[in-house]
């Protein structure tokens, strides 16, 4: 997709007060719930406009504490957001590219983005949430990374001829600590992924990875897709999944602090 293309230091590939937001996604929800799968552009603090019937808001939850030490909903944003919410994560997201071949690790149908550092501005709800990324190394080979608020312990998962998939945990931070809005700013260093596949599966036991100890018993070694490991190359694909709000996505070449970040990538409450 942008294998090709000259790469700036930073590139958006969300932004929820452009004017297509969603032109580089593809959206899926779950149509069995339509009152509760939806994915609908809305004002942060106002929560308005409503979605179209019969889809109802969940109520967001209170997660910062004020000088007072009062449980609050903090700071909000001013701006159109993207709200993505349901009880069935895995049938609810937005996904970049809008198709994804089975994989595909290079070409036009992966992102082909070399950018070391990607960025996420996500809300939290108060509910599960989780989200992907395709990482390809410099031999080509693919893994998956699935970062979830429900995972309590990094796991690796090989199914045959899928892509191996590392289940690491992530969270928000807790209204113990005081934040002042319920808005994070998440920075992943694609690179330091890379290798994480190779160790887990040093340490994972044996019953949790048979496909890989007894390949006999799982079809054969012909059917077990590589870890990927050595040099990080490029990001094939970004999965968003429920529930939660989306601000921006953009890579970098660095972690830079904020204050070498453009000024329009920084979040503005209320």
């Amino acid at each position: 997709m942008f294998a090709r293309s000259v790469q700036p230091d930073v590139v958006s590939l969300f932004s929820s007060t452009g004017s297509d937001p969603l032109g580089l996604f593809s959206v899926q929800v779950d149509g069995s719930l339509p009152s509760d799968s939806f994915i609908h552009l809305l004002n942060d603090s106002t929560s308005h406009p409503a979605p179209p019937s019969p889809a109802a808001l969940i109520t967001a939850p209170s997660v910062c504490r004020d000088q007072r030490a009062e449980i609050t909903q903090g700071h909000q944003l001013d701006q159109t957001v993207l709200h993505i919410q349901s009880p069935t994560l895995r049938r609810t997201f937005i996904q970049c590219p809008p198709s994804v071949p089975p994989h595909a690790s290079s070409g036009g149908g992966v992102l082909g983005l070399k950018h070391t550092w990607l960025h996420i501005q996500v809300r939290n709800l108060g509910r599960d949430w989780s989200f992907e990324v395709g990482i390809v190394d410099k031999l080509g080979r693919q893994g998956t990374v699935r970062c979830s608020t429900f995972q309590k312990s990094p796991a690796l998962v090989r199914n045959r001829g899928a892509s191996p998939l590392l289940h690491l945990p992530i969270a928000f931070p807790p209204s113990s600590s005081s934040p002042l809005t319920a808005w994070s700013t998440i920075a992943l260093n694609l690179a330091k992924f890379v290798p994480q596949f190779a160790s887990l599966a040093h340490i994972q036991s044996a019953g949790e990875l048979a496909d890989a100890h007894h390949p006999a018993e799982r079809g054969g070694t012909s059917n077990q897709v590589p870890l990927p490991s050595g040099t990080y190359s490029h990001l094939a694909f970004i999965k968003i999944y429920a529930t939660c709000r989306l601000r921006r996505i953009w890579l970098s070449e660095s972690g830079a602090p904020i204050t070498r970040t453009p000024w329009e990538f920084e979040l503005y409450g209320d």
